[in-house]
This record gives structure tokens, C-alpha cells and sequence, in this order.
């Protein structure tokens, strides 16, 4: 193994089961739809290049397995651990450093501006910081990057809501890290944020014209 190690949080796309907040205005099967190809595209754009770091991808339910092999064949695919989502990320990092990882970054799938860069830029600045957060313009944080378990990180944070980084960085300063912040990026949680992305969503709808027409008719698009 690497010693420094990306995991990816990736989530089988049933309809009704991810992006609730966008199937309000999309519908569950295009939000499920329009989120299978943003996790497509954010796996293929952080590939890593020979020796930069190892992808770890955690995929939840743990009993979609099987459809996750389906859909992701040739990925080392593990399940995520119950609990919170800080339960689940705290783990995850624990095993990568388990494994041997000595900076270890975490992404999710539903960032398309996230790239193979963005990791690499983010585990190099752990050089000079212990840990590394790239901010979402919603609160959240899409990417988080340690060169060491922090669980103290992950507890007692108000998870899906405004205050994320502000508790996250808050609690990095207790525990004295040094922290570096990456510039703040748009995920798509809601019907504002895909017409804010729809410059970079658009061309990973080539292909998929139904899906393109589905979206650009709730957007009001032509």
C-alpha cells in the first residue's frame, strides 16, 4: 500500500435513497440519475497517476455490495461502518492508517470540480499542516486530509447543516493542528446548485440525452 491514500465515500444511487433535498425539484429517479454521474465522473477525475496515492472507495449500504460491483467493477470496494456520518468517516480514516497511510485525504462523489489535483495539492500541504479542509460553499466540507487519526474531529459535529467546517475547525484548534484551508468549492445538494454547476454538469450529460432534457426542463433551460 501507499503511504498516502485517498478514500472516496460513494453511495449506491437508488432513487429515494440519495439526494433527497434535489429529487424535491428533480424527481428521486433523476436526482439518483443526475448523482450516479457525478460519482462516475468524480472517481475518473481523481485517478491517481503511478505512485501519487492509493483510492479507497467505501460505499454505503453495506448490503448493496453487489449492485456496487455491478455498477463499479474493477474498484477495491468496501463497505461503510454504521453509525453518523462522522462515525463512518472516523473509520474509514482509522483503516487507512491501518494500512499504512501517513496522509490520507477523504472525498465525497457529488463535487465536480474535485480532480486527481485537488488530492494531490491537498495531501502535499500536509507538509506544513496537520490537517487540510476544503470548504463547500454550503457550510460542509468536501474534502478533509490528515496525517493522522483525528476522531475528536469527527464527534459532536452537526452533520448536513451550515456549521460543519466552523465545528470541524473549531475542534481542530482544541486539539492544536495546524490547519490549511483549500479553496471553497459547490456540491450538488440542491436545484441552485446544479443551474450554479450547469457549465461543468452539461458536458457529462454527453450521452445521455434524456437525463440532459429531464434536468434542463426543470431548469427552465431551452
Amino acid at each position: 500500500m501507499s503511504d498516502r491514500a485517498l478514500i472516496v465515500f460513494v453511495k449506491h444511487p437508488e432513487p429515494g435513497s440519495v439526494k433527497t433535498r434535489l429529487a424535491a425539484a428533480l424527481g428521486s429517479e433523476t436526482a439518483a440519475a443526475l448523482y450516479r454521474v457525478l460519482a462516475e465522473e468524480v472517481l475518473k477525475a481523481t485517478v491517481p497517476r503511478s505512485g501519487e496515492y492509493e483510492t479507497l472507495v467505501f460505499f454505503d449500504p453495506p448490503g448493496a455490495a453487489e449492485a456496487m460491483r455491478a455498477w463499479l467493477p474493477g474498484l477495491r470496494l468496501r463497505p461503510q461502518c454504521a453509525g453518523d456520518l462522522g462515525a463512518r468517516m472516523s473509520a474509514a480514516f482509522a483503516r487507512a492508517f491501518e494500512r499504512g497511510g501517513r496522509r490520507v485525504a477523504i472525498i465525497g462523489t457529488d463535487v465536480p470540480a474535485v480532480t486527481r489535483q485537488t488530492v494531490v495539492d491537498a495531501l502535499a500541504a500536509l507538509d506544513e499542516a496537520d490537517a487540510v479542509v476544503g470548504p463547500a460553499e454550503d457550510g460542509g466540507y468536501y474534502l478533509l486530509a490528515l496525517r493522522a487519526p483525528g476522531p475528536d474531529l469527527f464527534e459532536g459535529v452537526a452533520w448536513s447543516t451550515p456549521a460543519v467546517v466552523e465545528q470541524t475547525l473549531a475542534r481542530a484548534a482544541t486539539a492544536g493542528l495546524r490547519v490549511r484551508q483549500l479553496r471553497p468549492l459547490r456540491d450538488i445538494d440542491t436545484l441552485e446548485d446544479v443551474q450554479a454547476e450547469w457549465p461543468r454538469i452539461r458536458p457529462l450529460l454527453e450521452g445521455r440525452r434524456e437525463l440532459r432534457q429531464r434536468v434542463e426542463a426543470v431548469l427552465g433551460l431551452p
